[in-house]
């Protein structure tokens, strides 16, 4: 009977010792239960500050790789108003140029400029056949190197990544262009990884 109501007693205060604890208090010795649920609480609570380390490291990737500026190419591509642009610089095989290191710097047409060519003659551009006549057309926009506004109304002409050279003027505002025209230059240095872009109102013609 004293065996009996030791054993009762022993039993009685590792549940009250149980109850009464939110914690993890030691257990009661010979209590194998109790140390299980130890183990069991311990798993979970290490489980979830790994969960917590995860998810915060995730976020910092996210928010790390959305400050990441885009090249030129995805710049132009993402503003949504330089589609035609786009689409010459693929048929032009322009596009591997203008997303590699650079600097470079890009005087934009955007779609309501091309727009202003005579009817048929971007889609006669784009074909296979004309591709050396579009590829030098589209290096008349591009400069090697960093060129930004403050930069670009001290000039008076500039060299193209083609070879060739474009006049710059500041009369009536700043415009860029051959003997053939001037474009306006409507929007200024819209930075990338590799270069700076301006936006140009019409396009430039050898």
């Amino acid at each position: 009977m004293r065996v009996f109501s030791a054993l009762t007693l022993l039993t009685v205060a590792c549940a009250t010792a149980s109850v009464a604890s939110v914690g993890f208090a030691a257990p009661c010795k010979g209590s194998a239960q109790n140390a299980v649920t130890r183990s069991h609480r311990s798993q979970v609570v290490q489980h979830a500050v790994v969960h917590e380390r995860v998810v915060a490291s995730h976020d910092v990737r996210q928010v790390a790789y959305a400050e990441v500026p885009k090249d030129i190419v995805d710049t132009a591509v993402g503003a949504g108003t330089f589609k035609t642009l786009a689409a010459a610089l693929g048929a032009a095989e322009l596009v591997a140029t203008l997303k590699g290191d650079g600097p470079f710097t890009v005087f934009a047409p955007t779609d309501e400029a091309f727009a202003k060519l005579p009817a048929g003659t971007v889609e006669n551009l784009l074909k296979p056949e004309n591709k050396e006549k579009l590829k030098e057309i589209l290096l008349l926009h591009v400069v090697p190197g960093n060129v930004y506004a403050a930069d670009v109304v001290k000039l008076t002409e500039a060299k193209t990544a083609g070879g060739k050279v474009v006049r710059v003027s500041t009369e009536g505002g700043v415009k860029v262009g051959t003997a053939t025209g001037l474009a306006n230059v409507v929007k200024t240095d819209i930075k990338a990884k590799n270069g700076v872009i301006h936006v140009i109102d019409a396009v430039i013609l050898p």
